[in-house]
């Protein structure tokens, strides 16, 4: 066990929990510490963002960037637990494995998961990550954050002959998703696999994940992507307003 981690978490605790701003002395006689052992874990946590000093004394308070961790992992909880019967319907009508994604820097999480009833299918993992810009779920997330594909720039990598790793490629496919309403993958990340999924947007009209479909290119030809296209939408949809927010758009 980490002894200092430790110390650092009793300590955000402690002022979780104040009514007020907190000295060092204060501090170091609850959590039984020396004061220049406070007074270093304060400045550690100031730095990171996670408590701040009170202009004109020593006092110190924790600052939102708590809370603001807790909705994103709260959002996160509240939307797995909202898609379970779009995911179902998606399964049902489609045949393919189903995701639910969220976006976490320039990675896809997979939230949730259905498997395919087909006997070839896609492998995925709940818990497991994608390149964003290689996989459906990511593709029609990082089409509506305002950074666009110039943010991608240093990280893009090509996992097949089909990437698109190249800037201006994404802004394109990106503006295409954005009007059509759902991203494909044609085998971005794995040879042979594709896939569809469309954004989920919460009440305040940011996209806060994205469902899709994923298996052999095989299955995914042009008439059934349109086709597909429509029922991912649709659940993408039904999500987004379970969550109070309105699909298609912020």
């Amino acid at each position: 066990m980490d002894k200092t981690f430790v110390k650092g978490l009793n300590l955000i605790e402690v002022l979780a929990v104040s009514q007020e701003p907190r000295g060092v002395t204060s501090l170091s006689r609850e959590i039984g510490l020396t004061k220049s052992n406070v007074h270093r874990l304060l400045t550690t946590l100031a730095s990171r963002g996670y408590v701040r000093r009170i202009d004109g004394n020593s006092n110190y308070e924790l600052t939102s960037k708590i809370w603001e961790l807790g909705v994103l992992v709260r959002s996160r909880m509240d939307l797995v637990k909202v898609s379970r019967q779009a995911m179902a319907a998606l399964a049902d009508s489609t045949g393919e494995a189903v995701h639910l994604s969220a976006l976490d820097g320039y990675e896809v999480l997979y939230l949730d998961k259905i498997e395919s009833r087909q006997p070839i299918a896609a492998y995925t993992r709940v818990g497991g990550r994608a390149p964003a810009w290689a996989v459906a779920t990511g593709k029609a997330m990082l089409a509506h954050t305002a950074s666009g594909a110039g943010a991608l720039a240093s990280s893009l990598e090509r996992f097949t002959r089909a990437t698109l790793a190249n800037v201006a490629s994404l802004d394109r496919e990106f503006a295409t998703i954005r009007v059509q309403g759902y991203a494909v993958n044609r085998g971005e990340w794995r040879v042979g696999v594709f896939g569809i999924a469309a954004p989920v947007w919460d009440a305040t009209g940011q996209v806060v994940g994205a469902i899709g479909i994923s298996g052999p290119g095989t299955r995914f030809k042009p008439r059934q992507i349109k086709t597909w296209a429509a029922a991912v939408i649709s659940a993408a949809a039904a999500i987004s307003r379970a969550l109070g927010g309105s699909a298609g758009h912020g």
